[in-house]
This record gives structure tokens, sequence and C-alpha cells, in this order.
């Protein structure tokens, strides 16, 4: 075989190597051998051509067996899967426009920890440490059922072969769509774990009390810049948030809060605790039920819910994103759609790791 030829064959089975996992074992021995030839092969053995051969052989060799998220995955596997999930998560957010917010946050919650492999979906029967039972979770991540209900319908066109952890990922995207957010490619192929992390649930996931100092080093382990947090952190721009989270803020008359946001917000959150407690308010007041950028107009007005919000505009390193987006809606939703694909790449479970259980609450 001519070296162009090999070369080309090579530059093949490169590719193929990262779209398929189930053959990249057995090949690895063809690879160290053909290695070998072209190294003792003396009329090969000044030129660059045969160089870069070996050098490719070796990479093939000994890169790892891991199969490759894409977005085209189920497209031959179960080509409905897409369009039978948006229906379902339109369904749910029409029913309940809160929800979209609920389902963006469900995904977010998973990824932060383990990965994003569905682990917060399993309940206390399935996990003993079922991460709904953190203290970021508990009484408040929702739309399980949501997602339950978007399996089930897949699992009836398609039986095992599409992953919770991949409905969990293009159910935060369809759920932003349905409320005016912007759209992104979300990739596909992550496999659903067998466990899940209660622990990790407790050191790995913000509260609503964090500062910067806090925030900034949480998202940087995950592999996420201090833009992917503040961007991320506008989806604040639908939804609501419980009582108990906001109260020290709207009663402590503190400097970095308008005086008449916060008298709005009494009204239906009382004092002392647990009185109204699990009482709602929009995190957004202007426009609560539409992804907008209306989140960063309120945080440089010192109308920020949460202490975790308005630490995004308090004289730090932040500052100057948030004045960008709530000057430029298009920017923010870019940015959010950008970090949303990379906070989607957090250690998936691809290959042969994992499983693709029957029901996301439950291991198989």
């Amino acid at each position: 075989m001519l070296k162009s030829e090999l070369l080309l064959v090579l530059f093949g089975e490169f590719h193929l190597l990262y779209i398929n996992t189930n053959i990249c074992h057995k090949k690895r021995k063809k690879y160290i051998e053909m290695g070998l030839v072209a190294v003792s092969s003396r009329s090969a053995s000044h030129s660059s051509s045969a160089c870069i051969m070996v050098t490719m052989m070796l990479l093939l060799a000994y890169m790892p067996c891991e199969a490759q998220l894409s977005s085209t995955f189920y497209d031959k596997m179960c080509p409905s899967a897409l369009n039978t999930i948006r229906t379902s998560i339109r369904t749910a957010v029409s029913s309940e426009r809160r929800m979209a917010a609920s389902l963006i946050r469900l995904h977010f919650h998973d990824c932060f920890v383990q990965g994003c492999d569905a682990s917060i979906l399993l309940d206390e029967a399935a996990s003993s440490t079922s991460e709904r039972n953190a203290r970021p979770n508990f009484n408040s991540a929702r739309g399980f059922e949501v997602i339950e209900a978007a399996k089930s319908q897949v699992e009836s066109i398609c039986p095992g072969v599409v992953s919770c952890a991949d409905i969990l990922a293009v159910a935060a995207r369809d759920a932003s769509v349905a409320v005016g957010g912007p759209t992104w490619t979300v990739k596909l192929g992550r496999r659903d774990s067998t466990s899940a992390s209660l622990s990790q649930a407790e050191t790995d996931l913000p509260s609503f009390r964090d500062g910067l100092d806090r925030i900034i080093p949480l998202f940087r382990n995950k592999g996420l810049s201090e833009r992917d947090m503040v961007a991320l952190s506008g989806s604040h721009t639908i939804g609501q948030a419980q009582c108990v989270t906001f109260r020290d803020r709207i009663y402590n008359n503190a400097s970095d809060i308008d005086a008449g946001f916060a008298s709005t917000r009494k009204r239906r959150c009382p004092t002392n605790a647990p009185d109204g407690d699990a009482n709602l308010a929009p995190l957004d007041l202007v426009t609560p039920n539409s992804f907008d950028n209306n989140y960063f107009k309120n945080l440089i007005e010192r109308k920020g819910l949460l202490e975790s919000d308005q630490v995004l505009f308090s004289g730090g390193s932040t500052d100057s994103i948030v004045s960008e987006y709530s000057k430029g809606p298009a920017t923010f939703k870019s940015d959010f759609a950008s970090a949303m694909v990379k906070m989607g790449d957090i250690e998936p479970l691809t290959g042969s790791s994992g499983v693709i259980r029957k029901l996301c609450s439950a291991i198989n």
C-alpha cells in the first residue's frame, strides 16, 4: 500500500474510533503492530510521512476508548425521539409556565453532581443517598414527573434506547424555547448512572446564600468560566423562589437591595419562620414568565431576589458581564446557549459505562 493511501486509511480509522467504541479495544493491537512495521522499514526510516504514520498509529493504539456525544446519536436508533420529547415538554410547560425554569434547574443540578448522568432523578427507593434530599434540592427541585412522562412516551416507541440523562438535557433546551428562550444543539449519547451522591450534592451545588468567592470556584471546577456562570444565572429570568430563600435578604435593611422592592416582597414573606416559608415570589418581578434579559436589569437596580443573584452585581469581577447582558439581550441568549452546551458536556457516561434506565427514578 502506498504511504499516501495508508495515511488516508489511518485518518478514516481515527475518525471511526471517535464515533464507535465497540471496535476500539479490538484494534489496539493491530495499530501497535503496524507502527512497529513502519518503524522497522529501512526505506521509510528517514521519511517524514513515516513519522506521521507512526505517530497516528500510536494515537490510535493508546487513545481512550470513550464514545463521543453527537447530536445525531439517535437518528437511526430512534428517529422520533426528539420530536416525542419536545411534544411532551411543550405540553407540560403550557400547563404550568414555571415548569420551564424547573426543568432547566433540574438539568443544572444533575450535571453538577457526578456529571450529566440523571443521578438526580433516582428516588429514595432506588438510592439510599438520593440527591433529592440534599439541601439545595430538598422541597425545591421539581419536574421529575415531567421527565418520567417523556421517558414513558419515548420507551413506547424505542424501548431501552434513549437515556434519562439525554431526555433531561433535551427537556432543558425545549423548556427554554417554550418560554421564548434560546435554542441550541443538544449533543446526545449520555447513559444513566446506577448510583447517586447525596454528599456531592451537598458540596457541589451552589446555595442561595453564596458569594462570588464560592460560586466562581464551583463553576470553574466544572470547566465553566465566570462568563458561563453569569449567563447560566440568567435562567433566573424565569421561575420562582420560596420565601425561606430570600427572607433574610429582604429584612436585613442592607444597602444592596432596593427598599421598594424589599417592601413588595415582604407582603408574601412574613418576618418569622416558619410562617410562609414555602410562599413563592417570581425571581423576575417584571417579566416572570418570559425568557429575557430583565434579570440583569433588575440586578443593576438592586432588585435581585436572592443573595446569590445580587452578588453578581456588587462591585465584583462579574459587574461588567451583568452590564453587558442588561444592554444586549441577543448576547445574553447566545452566551446562555453556549454555556448550556458546555454544561451538558460535564462528565457524561458514554460507551459501555452506565445503563439505559427503564424508569428514570429507579435502577433497572
